[in-house]
């Protein structure tokens, strides 16, 4: 993944001293500040979107997961059309999608018939 955050070095109570913010609280807005500091710094395919920016605003885009955790296409797709499904504007065609998907995983991969 290209964003990691090492904060090993640091004491929890180092982070936030009034303690207004919890540990992972923390940690999510130090990935998110690298990001946006990573991301200003060079154009890649993980700073542009085409067509909106459903993926942009998520903390994990869908790609960054599914390859690091080597998803094959059936996986990436559920995980990409979840993901968006609140804020592309497609709602329940993409839950449609993802229900297709996953029917496709049962009957290509383990044999089952379609879900009924």
């Amino acid at each position: 993944m290209p964003y990691s955050l090492n904060l090993n070095h640091i004491e929890e109570h180092q982070f936030n001293r009034s303690m207004s913010e919890s540990w992972d609280d923390y940690c999510v807005r130090q990935l998110r500040e690298q990001r946006e500091r990573t991301d200003k710094m060079k154009d890649n395919a993980l700073t542009k979107q085409v067509d909106g920016t459903h993926y942009k605003e998520c903390q994990i885009q869908p790609v960054e997961y599914i390859v690091g955790n080597k998803l094959d296409f059936l996986e990436g797709n559920i995980v990409k059309y979840i993901t968006r499904h609140r804020t592309k504007g497609e709602g329940s065609a993409d839950i449609k999608k993802v229900i297709h998907y996953a029917e496709l995983i049962l009957e290509l991969v383990y044999g089952e018939e379609k879900l009924k």
